[in-house]
C-alpha cells in the first residue's frame, strides 16, 4: 500500500517537474525570440537612417518632362487635386553602390513607408534578408520578381513585412482607418526609379484571405484586365470614386494583416516624369 502511494507521489512529482521544465522552456524561447526580434529591428532602423543620408530624396515640381497619363476629368473631380502633388527624385547612383539590385524608392503619404525597393530573381530572399543582404527576419521592401523594374506592367506588385514597430509595411494598416481615408492628402503614393518619377492615386484598400488573384501582373485581354480592375474596386473598404480602364497602370502593396490575411492597397498611375 505504501509502495503504491509512493509510486503515485513520485509520478505526481515527475509530472509537475515536467510541466515546470516545459513552462520554463517556453519562457526562455519567448525571451530569445523577443531578443532576436529586437536585434533585427535595431539593425533595420540603423540601415534606414544610413540610407536616408545618401539617398538624397527630394520633392520636385512639374517640368517639361512631366506627362499626365489620364485624360483630364470634370472640374469637380479629385483628379485635379491629386495631380498638384510634387514628385520625388532619388539618387540611385549612391543607392546602387550599397545594394546593386535597388530598383526604386517608395513613399506613401502619412505612413512610415519611405524606403528603397529591391528586386531579385525570387520572392523569398528579401523575406528574411535586409537591404545589406544580411540575414534579418525583418526582411525588406521588394518588387515581385515577375515584374519589370521600370514599372511598365499592368500590375506592379510590392511586398514587405508588417512589423510591430511600424517599419517596412507595418504602418500600412493606417490606411484602413476612417481618419486616414478622410484626408485626401493621404491617398497618394510616389515612386522614383532609374527611368522615371511617378505619382499614383490610391483607389482600393482592403483585407483579404491569402490568395494569388490580386497579385496577377499581366492579362491576356482587355476584358480580362477590366474585370480584374473592377474586382479590386469592388473589394475596397472605402469608395475613392476613381475611374479605371484598361489603359491604366496600377501598383499593388501587399503585407500580412495576420497569419491568414493580407492588407492590400492598390493605386493607379496619374503622372510621370522621365529622368
Amino acid at each position: 500500500m505504501r509502495s503504491k502511494r509512493r509510486r503515485k507521489k513520485n509520478f505526481k512529482l515527475f509530472f509537475l517537474c515536467t510541466l515546470a521544465v516545459i513552462f520554463l522552456s517556453m519562457i526562455f524561447i519567448s525571451i530569445g525570440e523577443i531578443i532576436l526580434w529586437k536585434i533585427d529591428s535595431n539593425n533595420t532602423n540603423k540601415q534606414t537612417k544610413e540610407i536616408n543620408k545618401y539617398a538624397n530624396v527630394e520633392e520636385i515640381n512639374d517640368s517639361d518632362n512631366t506627362e499626365l497619363v489620364n485624360a483630364p476629368e470634370n472640374e469637380n473631380s479629385d483628379y485635379w487635386y491629386y495631380i498638384k502633388f510634387p514628385l520625388i527624385n532619388v539618387n540611385f547612383d549612391e543607392l546602387k553602390k550599397k545594394n546593386n539590385v535597388t530598383v526604386a524608392w517608395i513613399n506613401v503619404n502619412n505612413t512610415n513607408i519611405n524606403y528603397p525597393i529591391v528586386q531579385t530573381n525570387n520572392n523569398d530572399f528579401y523575406l528574411n534578408h535586409s537591404y545589406d543582404k544580411k540575414y534579418n527576419e525583418a526582411g525588406w521592401v521588394f518588387l515581385d520578381y515577375r515584374n519589370n523594374k521600370n514599372f511598365t506592367d499592368q500590375n506592379t506588385v510590392i511586398y514587405a513585412h508588417s512589423r510591430l514597430d511600424k517599419t517596412m509595411f507595418g504602418s500600412l494598416s493606417k490606411t484602413l482607418h476612417e481618419s486616414w481615408y478622410q484626408n485626401k492628402d493621404n491617398h497618394i503614393i510616389r515612386i522614383s526609379n532609374e527611368y522615371e518619377n511617378s505619382l499614383w492615386q490610391i483607389f482600393s484598400i482592403y483585407i483579404i484571405e491569402t490568395e494569388s488573384y490580386y497579385i496577377t501582373t499581366g492579362f491576356n485581354s482587355g476584358n480580362q484586365y477590366q474585370k480584374f480592375l473592377d474586382t479590386l474596386v469592388s473589394r475596397s473598404k472605402y469608395d475613392f470614386n476613381t475611374k479605371l480602364d484598361t489603359n491604366d497602370r496600377i501598383i499593388t502593396l501587399s503585407t500580412c494583416y495576420d497569419d491568414n490575411r493580407k492588407t492590400v492597397v492598390h493605386a493607379k498611375l496619374l503622372k510621370k516624369e522621365t529622368r
